[in-house]
């Protein structure tokens, strides 16, 4: 975490540090954090197809259902902008379960 954390200090917007940094969080059970680290991620990196899931996913631990849900569509959107259908696959399956 401490690495990832100095790669960003050091001018770094790489988007897999940010959701590497994310998921450090996660393991934590700094969810709050982690959910920061996801929003700055997809505003500078909203084609970022994989924190869309992981966000979502968080957002249903913390009880907001509502970001949960519009999380999981931006995702989507992106995912299909993307061409990647193991992603959308991944997110229209995540989002018909708490529908």
């Amino acid at each position: 975490m401490d690495t990832i954390r100095e790669m960003l200090n050091k001018g770094s917007n790489d988007p897999f540090l940010w959701h590497a940094l994310a998921l450090e969080h996660i393991k934590l059970g700094e969810d709050l954090a982690a959910k920061d680290c996801f929003l700055r991620l997809l505003t500078d990196h909203p084609n970022y197809v994989g924190s869309y899931y992981h966000l979502a996913k968080l957002y249903e631990r913390l009880k907001e259902h509502t970001s949960a849900i519009e999380t999981y569509e931006k995702g989507l959107k992106e995912a299909q902008k993307a061409g990647d259908r193991h992603a959308f696959n991944e997110l229209r399956s995540a989002l018909d379960e708490i529908l």
